[in-house]
């Protein structure tokens, strides 16, 4: 049995950070204290008074706990434990928080009768120092990492010369991680981090301490690793694609169907229907930065249209050909400055809204989604747009949560407007400002 002498307690903010604190052992499973006015601070530490953020309310606490039986060995070094905690206000869930409203739509989903199953593909771009890089980190001058050996679902030196990918797999297994698949992506120095699928509250919580390990063996190794959607130009971004499928009472998939259309169950195409319908208030929550909307173009692979397809890669909904128990949907919306737990609540509950308002599923992208596409409904062209089809979805807001909305586009419009204020009238290029503003955190 593992002994810790320390516990890294840690929870995911309004933009999916790793905020958190050490504990010792002895004192860690009382939880701990955070002043919510976190929720309120943006990335360049200015504070604004966002509803939940308690600014002008005396900066009160928001109490961290945990199930002490979640805690796992961490990656720092033997001695360490590490755990997803939630956060609560005067006893009760903060609405505020991510990690709550992941709760509530899977108690939502319960009271369907199912349960719900994740799976999260994650890109990511590994970067190195260089004296003439085009990215500026806090000072340091980086670029992407030179790997010109490397080819899509390449593995081995030729991708990874200097082990860094497989000593990410070892530490994500030896803390319970579990690695699905690891490969080098389309673009030098990019790479598909794929973790297994489990229960949705475990796969998020995977896939958030995953990002966190993943950066900082990176930084041990001298380099850096960014999950941010388009850090370079001209290159393929960086996407986080969220497959789900829903467990029924006897814990069989209930998406899957033998002798249904395309051996589906009809829930599927609700689920779909809903996707579709919600596409685009879902973008903000998936996309949630300035930088976001540089991926999310017509004619990428990147879920930019309002439409889902029979293994589809352009369409924004894929339904793999799996069948059986790896029946699922494959929401690709998302990049990785997303929070992980809020890009999942938001897709689980267009997916319900789907089911219980008994939606019609459209017809499925069979065109070739780079030149012809089947709809004209798009995701907005900048976070600012995006913010207002997000307030405009009554049915979403309310399911995903209005108290934690209110704090997000209070956040996301004053980062709108600082990057408005530095860059002037906005552009298509990849500015300094969203690289500045980003790189440091995801």
């Amino acid at each position: 049995m593992t002994t810790y002498d320390r516990i890294r307690v840690l929870w995911p903010d309004q933009f999916g950070l790793a905020r958190g604190k050490y504990l010792p052992v002895r004192l860690a499973e009382r939880g701990t204290g955070h002043c919510v006015t976190t929720f309120g601070t943006q990335y360049d530490k200015t504070i604004i008074p966002a509803p939940g953020s308690g600014l002008l309310e005396g900066l009160p606490d928001v109490d961290a706990t945990y199930d002490p039986h979640q805690v796992r060995r961490g990656w720092d070094d033997d001695a360490t434990g590490v755990v997803v905690a939630d956060l609560s206000m005067h006893g009760q869930p903060f609405p505020y928080a991510a990690r709550s409203r992941l709760q509530a739509a899977l108690d939502d989903w319960r009271a369907l009768g199912y349960g719900v199953k994740v799976g999260i593909e994650l890109e990511a771009y590994v970067l190195e120092r260089a004296d003439d890089g085009d990215l500026d980190i806090g000072g340091e001058r980086w670029r992407r990492w030179r790997t010109p050996r490397s080819f899509v679902y390449g593995t081995g030196r030729t991708a990874d010369p200097v082990g860094l990918l497989s000593e990410i797999t070892r530490r994500a297994e030896r803390s319970g991680l579990p690695v699905e698949s690891i490969n080098s992506e389309f673009d030098e120095g990019q790479f598909e981090l794929t973790l297994e699928v489990d229960d949705a509250m475990k796969a998020a919580d995977d896939a958030f301490l995953f990002r966190v390990l993943a950066r900082e063996v990176a930084l041990e190794h001298g380099l850096d690793l960014t999950f941010l959607g388009k850090p370079f130009a001209g290159i393929s971004g960086s996407g986080v694609h969220v497959n789900f499928s829903l467990v029924d009472h006897d814990g069989s998939n209930a998406f899957d169907e033998p002798t249904g259309a395309d051996a589906l169950s009809p829930i599927v195409y609700r689920c779909l229907a809903g996707l579709v319908a919600h596409h685009r208030a879902l973008t903000a929550l998936c996309a949630p930065t300035v930088n976001a909307y540089r991926r999310l173009r017509p004619g990428e692979l990147c879920g930019y249209w309002a439409t889902w397809g029979h293994d589809h890669r352009v369409a924004a909904n894929r339904v793999p050909p799996h069948r059986g128990g790896a029946t699922r949907i494959e929401n690709r919306i998302a990049d990785g400055s997303a929070s992980i737990h809020l890009a999942i609540a938001a897709v689980l509950q267009a997916a319900r809204l789907g089911v219980i308002d008994d939606l019609e599923c459209p017809a499925p992208l069979v065109d070739d989604g780079f030149e012809t596409v089947n709809t004209d409904v798009c995701a907005a062209s900048d976070l600012s747009a995006a913010l207002d089809d997000l307030e405009a979805d009554g049915a979403l807001v309310a399911a995903v949560g209005e108290e934690l909305v209110a704090n997000f586009v209070a956040n996301k419009r004053a980062e709108w407007e600082r990057y408005t204020e530095a860059v002037g009238a906005p552009d298509d290029g990849i500015s300094d400002w969203e690289l500045n503003e980003y790189l440091p955190f995801h």
